[in-house]
């Protein structure tokens, strides 16, 4: 074959594959498979947006120095030890690139985030998957799968697409389980949502640690999935590699002064919340009294599972969903081939879930 050759484990990567958007014959389908805000963001983020509109001529300050102190304030932190980024996602691969590369492994469980796998292989080192209990992360299954040759252990918490977390005390066993050496990422997407009294992002780990970081993204919550933005919490000297390897303007400006107003927008956040603290029980006592197991979920969205039978299973139910308008996520791809997962919605969304998936199952 002629021509330049990607490096060697590149194309063994599996592409990431989002959430849908369209449903046949549907021009405004009620699309439920990508963990979006249904209450979508704060008025005070879309004016910020729009504010910019003049300036779009000027590059954003490469610091993200206003967005830095906003997140600070709103979260007790030092500013100096925040990175923001194209989404936590560019973070994860910046990540991964500075602390991982040929020769070396990075740790995640079974089914965790889609973009672990992905960013370990474009770094050139290699994934090492440990079983989950109950969908739920096993400490002794994934500290036995250190290595001398591991670099990074990822944690989500709480994970996609399962829902389920580790409790503080959990988490600060599995980092104690860790070798120094090994970079420990708290993935806290879905942070926002937890009210759990024994959760923890990783904060308090992150300022008593120096392999300790977190990750969060305005994504969830916040409502600013478009803008693709997101921040780390890190040791001083995490930061400055992160700092030293990532684009200069990698944060755009509209999105850093929309991040800065949704901060500020505390009652939106809290109205968000509230829908998701409603809403996402009723919707599993709906799946349950139809007959659907519906693991327990800390986070906007549930798993669903559907029974193997044909015409009956999770590729059928997808199929009767699209064909009403609604859009599920399968999470064949994450292991998990006989659920779909369901976003929270609004009322009207979830009513209309739960009546759709009430008629397949009825048919």
């Amino acid at each position: 074959m002629s021509g330049p050759q990607p490096r060697p484990g590149i194309l063994d990567i599996a592409p990431y594959i989002p959430g849908e958007s369209k449903a046949d014959g549907h021009k405004e389908p009620i699309k439920l498979a990508s963990n979006e805000s249904s209450l979508g963001p704060s008025p005070r983020a879309i004016a910020a947006y729009r504010a910019m509109a003049e300036s779009l001529h000027r590059y954003p300050d490469g610091a993200s120095a206003d967005l830095r102190a906003a997140i600070a304030k709103h979260h007790g932190l030092d500013p100096a030890r925040v990175v923001c980024g194209n989404g936590s996602d560019e973070l994860i691969a910046l990540l991964t690139k500075a602390y991982a590369g040929p020769g070396d492994e990075v740790l995640f469980t079974e089914h965790a985030f889609a973009m672990y796998p992905i960013a370990t292989l474009a770094a050139g080192a290699k994934p090492v998957v440990a079983k989950e209990k109950n969908l739920r992360c096993d400490i002794d299954a994934l500290l036995a799968k250190v290595s001398d040759r591991t670099r990074i252990c990822f944690l989500a918490n709480p994970n996609n697409p399962t829902g389920s977390y580790l409790t503080k005390d959990e988490v600060e066993r599995l980092h104690k389980g860790l070798p120094e050496r090994v970079l420990f990422v708290v993935d806290a997407a879905y942070a926002e949502y937890v009210s759990r009294n024994d959760y923890t992002s990783g904060m308090e780990l992150v300022a008593k640690s120096s392999n300790v970081v977190m990750t969060r993204t305005f994504s969830k919550i916040y409502g600013l999935a478009g803008l693709r933005l997101g921040w780390m919490y890190g040791p001083p000297a995490i930061v400055d590699a992160i700092n030293r390897t990532r684009g200069p303007f990698n944060v755009t400006l509209p999105a850093q002064a929309a991040g800065v107003a949704a901060l500020a927008d505390v009652a939106h956040i809290d109205q968000a919340r509230t829908l998701n603290d409603h809403w996402l029980p009723w919707f599993a006592g709906e799946m349950t009294k139809l007959g659907l197991e519906v693991p327990p979920s800390v986070g906007n969205f549930v798993l669903v599972r559907f029974p193997r039978e044909k015409g009956k299973d999770a590729d059928a139910a997808n199929e009767y969903l699209k064909a009403n308008g609604i859009i599920p996520r399968k999470v064949g791809g994450y292991g998990l081939p006989d659920y779909l997962r369901i976003t929270i919605g609004n009322e009207a969304e979830m009513r209309a879930a739960a009546g759709a998936i009430g008629d397949f199952v009825k048919q």
